[in-house]
């Protein structure tokens, strides 16, 4: 078992590169491994394109090798036609005989299908390596197909008296509270997700952009909660550089919980993920209704001493790390 959480891990390793472009895809780590040395790796292409399996099998120079080889994933191999043809298909065509599988997919098109069809097929097939880190690695997708929502992750800067906002401004744009180091983490972060939130009076106060400027990366979708479809086309966040949904009254019942009718919208457009990055109002509505996974808090080392209080949640803090003059808090929802 030790050799096989060797290679699980090595999988894990290389799925990182498909973050943020695989989406709403898994993104899926495989290795191919003959006497002992790994002969080919892959990882999972920007949707649409191939799955790791198929990249991993693509990179081996001897094919001939292949029937004598193990093959490491992280994910259940698909058993079905999508974009591409279903993987575990290829690797019963390159006779493969032994596959390791860290966790099963809960997708209801694949959960446990492709596992059967490879052991139809003769295969012999292990599964549950490191099944745990697996499932983590794969958080996203999971939450999308078991909790029917997007994976939510609650982002805001505050000051050390705990402000997010000073109560007035001069100028219609952020007033930063982080170091350009933070700030540009935020955007690597942007990279990663599928879509980004935040409420009106973020748009009208702020007029931010929402997308990736200081970090290399796909922009994600803008969404943004107007109730009465009030907002200037004027703003940033209707420019061309991303696309842009508007959730107002005509799509959800802003007289029920919303933060619920805002994932069942998400999840009806296939968004996997998403950053709610404010305002106040908004992301509390979120802790209220317990509809969050993660929170990332920057404190800065200014004060206001008045402004807009920051939201007030309760998690288990995971890491604290600081950047520069700036603290970074990472909670998850416990």
């Amino acid at each position: 078992m030790k050799k096989h959480e060797y290679y699980i891990k090595r999988c894990l390793q290389i799925a990182v590169n498909a973050l943020g472009t695989s989406r709403p895809n898994p993104m899926v780590g495989s290795v191919i491994v003959h006497d002992n040395n790994i002969i080919g790796e892959g990882y999972t292409n920007p949707y649409g394109g191939a799955h790791a399996e198929v990249n991993a099998i693509k990179s081996v120079k001897d094919k001939s090798k292949l029937a004598e080889s193990i093959l490491y994933v992280t994910l259940e191999p698909c058993s079905h036609f999508g974009k591409t043809p279903p993987c575990s298909d290829l690797i019963i065509d390159h006779i493969i005989p032994k596959v390791v599988i860290g966790c099963i997919d809960d997708n209801p098109e694949v959960a446990g299908k492709g596992i059967a069809k490879l052991k139809a097929s003769g295969c012999n097939v292990t599964v549950g390596i490191l099944e745990d880190m697996c499932k983590k690695h794969h958080k996203r997708f999971f939450t999308f197909h078991n909790e029917k929502r997007p994976y939510i992750i609650l982002k805001w800067a505050e000051t050390s008296d705990g402000f997010i906002a000073p109560i007035t401004k001069n100028e219609q744009k952020p007033v930063w509270i982080t170091n350009q180091y933070s700030r540009q983490l935020v955007h690597k972060w942007r990279a990663e997700e599928q879509a980004i939130l935040v409420g009106t009076n973020t748009v009208k106060e702020d007029n931010p952009s929402l997308t990736v400027r200081d970090w290399d990366g796909q922009n994600p979708v803008r969404v943004v909660t107007d109730i009465n479809e009030n907002l200037s086309h004027n703003f940033s966040v209707f420019n061309d550089r991303a696309k842009t949904l508007v959730i107002s009254s005509s799509i959800i019942d802003f007289e029920k919980p919303v933060a619920n009718q805002v994932c069942q919208f998400l999840y009806n457009k296939n968004i996997n993920s998403i950053i709610i990055e404010g305002g106040a109002k908004t992301l509390q509505t979120f802790i209220d209704e317990g509809l969050w996974d993660e929170a990332r808090i920057f404190t800065g080392d200014i004060q206001f001493n008045n402004g807009l209080q920051a939201p007030k949640l309760k998690g288990e803090l995971v890491s604290e790390t600081k950047i520069l003059n700036d603290t970074l808090k990472i909670l998850v929802n416990d």
